[in-house]
């Protein structure tokens, strides 16, 4: 009987552990999609605008589409896909606090879609959201954005992660579409 009580106690150890381990790269947290909220950054007479949609992990890289969009420049904008390298150990990084140096690509849209490479700096405020630095070159400009992000599970609303940019009527999540590429066109449709 005693050492039934001792084995029940070391599994009730293990499963609390096993139960309480948010810095881990598990499927639960290698499963999520990123929210990036949009981000905006000054230029001559103007500003720039970053709109990164709902990001799905594939293979250790995060996928999605993003718009640039330069105002009053109406005329000057670019879209294209975007793939941020994060592996399973830079997840973990990250669900442990640590910041962690990302690199992506983002290659633009149309006939011979120019790629540039994009390095980002995430800094978690804990394991579902935080802050990203991102920037690349665009010409002879340093192109310098600082939105929030967070994880959503898949299937729920792609909600800002800050709520400072925009504010939902609602606080409840909204129910995406069921099929993933219903989801990725709902989510990128959010302002």
């Amino acid at each position: 009987m005693r050492l039934q009580l001792i084995v029940l106690a070391l599994l009730a150890v293990s499963w609390g552990d096993s139960q309480a381990a948010p810095g881990r790269a598990d499927g639960a947290s290698t499963n999520r999609i990123l929210i990036v909220d949009p981000s905006t950054m000054p230029i001559a007479l103007g500003k720039a605008t970053l709109t990164i949609g709902a990001l799905k992990r594939v293979d250790g890289v995060y996928l999605g589409e993003y718009k640039i969009r330069l105002s009053p420049y109406f005329f000057k904008k670019e879209k294209g896909r975007l793939a941020i390298v994060v592996s399973d150990g830079t997840l973990a990084r990250l669900n442990l606090g640590k910041v962690t140096a990302i690199t992506g690509t983002a290659t633009t849209s149309g006939k011979g879609g120019a790629s540039r490479h994009i390095d980002v700096m995430a800094t978690p405020a804990d394991v579902n959201r935080g802050r990203l630095k991102l920037w690349f070159a665009a010409g002879e400009r340093k192109m310098v954005f600082e939105p929030a992000y967070h994880f959503a599970e898949k299937g729920t609303a792609a909600l800002p992660a800050q709520g400072n940019e925009t504010k939902p009527t609602s606080n409840l999540l909204r129910r995406f579409p069921a099929s993933d590429g219903e989801a990725l066109a709902a989510a990128t449709q959010h302002p």
